[in-house]
């Protein structure tokens, strides 16, 4: 149900774009259990025009993630930010989130992640607010699949935590 209000608020945004100017708020996180590598696999895609502008605010430097001539250089900044706004925990056990790389897709950038060695997990807690601070009509969309399992929640400005049980 979430994965088709989220498609529906992304169609709806990309159709509304006027001059680098959207009407939602949005970031998708997405967290899959890989039981073979015993890994979180990790993703959290945000409108590239938003992350720019927030990262500029944050780090007073020269940002543009589409540039992929600058991107070792934007690297350390969006491993940094998402680390600091995107808090996981697997059973009571807090999630040391390696940092893979980014890329840009559509009108958003996606940033991925990785979480090594959680052979099993029943319970996963989620602490969102990624662009909060910048943009108080931001929402989260959380996407979590365990066992084949998926399991969704939306959050809005100032809710930034979620609980998902399996």
């Amino acid at each position: 149900m979430a994965s088709i209000l989220y498609k529906w608020l992304f169609v709806f945004a990309m159709a509304s774009f006027n001059n680098n100017h959207h009407p939602i708020f949005v970031s998708v996180t997405t967290i899959d259990h890989n039981v073979a590598n015993k890994t979180l696999e990790v993703s959290c895609k945000i409108f590239t025009d938003d992350f720019e502008t927030t990262l500029r605010k944050k780090y007073n430097k020269k940002v543009d993630l589409l540039d992929v001539k600058l991107n070792e250089t934007m690297k350390p900044m969006v491993d940094d930010y998402i680390k600091k706004h995107l808090v996981i925990t697997a059973d009571g056990k807090p999630a040391n989130l390696q940092f893979i790389g980014f890329e840009q897709q559509e009108e958003g950038i996606i940033s991925y992640f990785e979480v090594k060695d959680v052979a099993t997990v029943k319970k996963i807690e989620v602490m969102d607010n990624i662009l909060y601070d910048e943009k108080p009509q931001q929402m989260q969309i959380i996407h979590v699949t365990v066992k084949g399992q998926r399991k969704s929640s939306r959050l809005d400005n100032p809710e930034s935590r979620v609980i998902f049980l399996f």
